[in-house]
């Protein structure tokens, strides 16, 4: 089961087992979804962001969660990214 299945669970109000493995699956699906926008692997805002995707997903909405997140998506993506040694030379 997806780690982040719990947290969803309450975000989502949702207090039985019955979809616990479809659940896990949309969780699974998001954060490659997520991992492959952003580049990120871990941390709070990787959790939340694939909580957010799930949520779409599991309310057959997930073709909006690009658009409504793009701010978050893109700001992730800035903060994972991994650019080239600081300490080289610019050329100047």
């Amino acid at each position: 089961m997806n780690p982040l299945l719990e947290p969803f669970k309450l975000r989502m109000k949702i207090y039985h087992k019955a979809e616990d493995k479809n659940l896990s699956r949309i969780l699974d699906s998001s954060e490659k979804r997520i991992k492959s926008i952003t580049g990120m692997d871990a941390g709070d805002a990787f959790d939340e962001l694939i909580i957010e995707r799930a949520r779409y997903a599991y309310n057959d909405q997930v073709e909006f969660f690009d658009a409504n997140f793009r701010d978050d998506l893109l700001s992730a993506s800035l903060d994972s990214y991994k650019g080239g040694d600081e300490d080289e030379p610019t050329g100047v």
